[in-house]
Formats: structure tokens, sequence, C-alpha cells
């Protein structure tokens, strides 16, 4: 919290001007504070601070005012000085008299200072010529916008950017030790199945040429920029074409786990759907001869209007009827002929495992990560997520097998590997964030595809000998 308070000759009168509060605290606390202040102050210094059972106070004169910030007793005191002396050099910036009128008509504009110089409680590392260059630019911009009725400041949807003098070289991506939720896909149609990009390419950029632009002006003001770069692996596919074979058939398993953080297994759910798509309606006549693998766990459920004689004796999957054909034009995948599930707490049959080992080490915490996949599957496009305490920059990223972006929205740490076979069945990563409660790390998510799925199953479409006997 920080706050412009009157210094008047009675400390009775001591009234709050302008106060800006930059974590949670409730209203009441917060005027408890104020109100406590005028006793404890002394006289004839410039600048100084005074310690209560749960709070710092740290203080400055400036003519008829006093310039307040109120910590925690944890809190590096050289820094808050430095912050405070920041400070005090923005308000006669702002201000035009220092007094109660003249913090009264700029308040805003000193507010706006003060969010320059403080995020989410901490002193960014910023000058007040570089304020004062935002604050120009700020009025730049305003002007244009009332000129032209518009106003266009070139950012997508997609993009952002981080300014500011946070440690690590571009996006960031994370690890830990425990995956909380765990989800995959695996589609037996070779057009479904995951692509890498072209050799050379790794990362894209999807930013404007305005956006662009806007950078290399930040840039070119001496502004520091940490560019957000998102991976391709990260973003949502756009819709498959529609198929162009007469007969389509699709194999697709979701697997959800999820795993305790001291080991073990929380909950292991595969869910497949074997469906077929057809195009035209004379095509419909058809049988799909199945090959079931040699997983016991599996329970599987066909559609309502299959002749289950045929599938339990014969593994073929035929309508009930076999003069009807089966229905063309379907969205999506097609109709869904064949369901199946597989439950288990066997740790073994989790595809990727993650370890975390995090540390705390005087002001920062150092976090190890690693991977592990067993050989049953090449992973694809594998995202792992982390969450972290709310950062003032990126992490800092100082070792990883992959890839890494920092999502400061959402302050998620992303870890990127394109594909996980048997060159790169182990990975690791390091990075280093401030203290923090470690806890804060859980739980993490992990995403992929994989062309294998755990049923193992094989399909054969063929004529319905009946059916063509009778047209």
């Amino acid at each position: 919290m920080c706050g412009m308070r009157m210094h008047e000759q009675s400390r009775n009168n001591h009234r709050a001007l302008v106060s800006r509060q930059f974590v949670h605290m409730s209203r009441i606390r917060i005027e408890g504070y104020l109100a406590a202040f005028p006793k404890l102050i002394g006289t004839g210094k410039q600048h100084t601070y005074v310690e209560t059972e749960n709070v710092r106070y740290v203080y400055q004169p400036i003519e008829s005012l006093y310039l307040l910030l109120v910590t925690n007793k944890q809190s590096n005191i050289l820094e808050d000085l430095e912050t405070l002396r920041l400070l005090s050099k923005l308000v006669p910036e702002y201000s035009y008299s220092l007094d109660e009128d003249g913090i009264g008509r700029t308040a805003f504009e000193i507010l706006f200072a003060f969010d320059e110089v403080i995020s989410l409680g901490h002193k960014e590392n910023v000058t007040v010529a570089q304020i004062e260059k935002n604050r120009e630019r700020g009025a730049f911009m305003a002007l244009q916008s009332m000129g032209s009725g518009r106003f266009d400041s070139g950012y997508g949807s997609d993009n952002s950017v981080h300014g500011g003098s946070g440690s690590g070289n571009g996006s960031g991506l994370g690890l830990s030790n425990d995956i909380d939720s765990f989800s995959s896909k695996s589609k037996g149609r070779s057009s479904a199945a995951a692509s890498a990009p072209p050799k050379g390419l790794g990362m894209q950029l999807g930013r404007t040429q305005k956006t662009n632009q806007f950078l290399e002006s930040l840039k070119a003001e001496g502004e520091v920029i940490v560019e957000d770069v998102r991976a391709v692996i990260g973003q949502s596919k756009p819709a498959a074409p529609p198929p162009t074979d007469p007969v389509t058939v699709t194999i697709e398993e979701k697997l959800n786990v999820t795993l305790k953080r001291d080991g073990g297994v929380g909950s292991f759910d595969v869910q497949g759907t074997l469906s077929l798509q057809i195009i035209n309606q004379d095509d419909g006549f058809i049988q799909v001869q199945i090959e079931t693998g040699s997983n016991p766990g599996l329970l599987y459920k066909t559609h309502p209007n299959i002749n289950k004689e045929m599938f339990s004796g014969e593994n073929i999957l035929a309508l009930k009827d076999p003069n009807r054909p089966f229905p063309a034009g379907q969205a999506g995948d097609g109709v869904s002929l064949l369901k199946w599930r597989m439950q288990s707490a066997d740790e073994s049959l989790v595809p990727l495992s993650i370890n975390c080992w995090p540390s705390v080490s005087g002001n920062e915490t150092y976090v190890n990560l690693e991977y592990e996949a067993p050989t049953m599957f090449d992973l694809h496009n594998v995202v792992i997520s982390i969450p972290l305490p709310a950062l003032r920059g990126a992490p800092n990223v100082q070792q990883i097998d992959g890839e890494w972006r920092y999502d400061s929205r959402r302050s998620i740490l992303e870890w990127s590997i394109l594909l996980i076979d048997d060159s790169n069945r182990s990975g690791a990563m390091e990075f280093v964030i401030p203290a923090a409660d470690t806890s804060q790390l859980f739980p993490i998510s992990v995403q992929f595809t994989a062309t294998s799925t755990f049923s193992d199953l094989k399909y054969f479409p063929m004529g319905n000998e009946s059916t063509h006997d009778s047209i």
C-alpha cells in the first residue's frame, strides 16, 4: 500500500489525500494502519521508517505532506527506501503544487505513476525518465484516439507482450513433480495423426505487422521487451478437412489420469470409440471386421442397432437388419459403432511420469523437473503446464530439453516437447523463481497425442454379402 498524507501541526488532523493498494487487504485493516501512523512518526527527519508488531511504515516528508509506504516486516528495507526515493521524485513531476489542492487535482496521474513503479507489491526496475516517456506516449495515443474516433492498438487476441526487467529469454514453460490432470487423445485414422512442423522451423510466431511495429518503437525508446513466442503445439488446431474416401473408420481413445504427488494413481480412465463415416448412401451396405488386442481390462459395448451375436462370436460390426445401410453424411467422425473403457490403478500403464524437486534457498526457489516415458507409446505435441505464483517477470529457465513458454496472464509455465520417442525417453528442466510456497507449483497438467492406443484395435471394412445378393 502507498499513500500521501497531510502533515499539520496537530497529529490528530492527519488524513490521507491519495492512497493506492497493491496487495489484497480489507478496508478496515487499511484504515487502521493509516490511523495509527500519526502516533508513530517522529519529527525533523527527511526520511525514515518505524515498525510495529505487524508492519513497517516507510515515510518521507515532502514539504507539508508525508509520502508513506506500508509493507510487511519481511520486505527488504533497502529496496523499500529505494522505492520511496523514486516515488518522491515522481510526485513533484505530476503535481503543480505540493499541497492538498495540488495533490487532489492530479490524484489520478499520481496513482498511474505509482502503478508504473509497483506491481503486485514489488518494485519494478524503472526510472523517472522511463515513466515520463510512458506518460508522453499515453498522451499522444489519447490524442490520436480523440481525433479519429477509433483507437487500434495493433494487438491480436492471441498475442501478448511482456515488458519489464524479468529474467528469461522470452516466453516460458516449466515443470513440477506431480501430475494432477493427465489427458491424451489417440486416433486410428491417419489423417488425424499429429504431424510435426517442418524441420528447422521449431516455434512459429503469430504476431501481426502492426504489433511488430509497436514493439520496435518501444525498443527504440529503450524499453525492455520480453517477447512471448507461442509454440504451434500449444494452439488449437484447425478443423480437419472433410473426408474424401467413400468409407472412413476412425478409432479414438481419450486417457484421463490423476496422479498423487507422493506417488500412486488417483484415477486412470481410458475411453475409446470406433466410428464409421460414409459419404454416399450406396456405400453403406458394409460390415466391419475388427481384431481386438490382448488387453484384458477393456470392456466393449456396441451400438443398439449392431448385431451383438455377430460381434461376440465373430468380432464383426454389422447392422441387425442386413438390408439396411449404415447412415451417410453424418457430421464429425460419423456414427459410433463401438465403445470401450478401461480403468486401472497400475502406475506402470501411465505413458508419461513427471518428477519435481523444488527447494527454497535464500530468496529463490530452485525447481528441478524430469519426465520419463516408457516404450509403449511415442508421444506427440507434449505440453506440461505448471502453475506458478504471481511473478514480476518470466522465470529464469536455466536448462531444458525442449521448449518453454511463460503465460503471464495465467501465471503458467509450459514445457513443450514435439516428440518423445526412443531417442528421448527422459528429459529434464531447471528453472528459478523468487522464494515461494512450493505447494503453489501444483497441480501440474499434461497433454499429448499418440498414434497408438491401449486397445490396439484393428479393423477391416468388407462388403455385406447377403445385402449384395438381394440387390
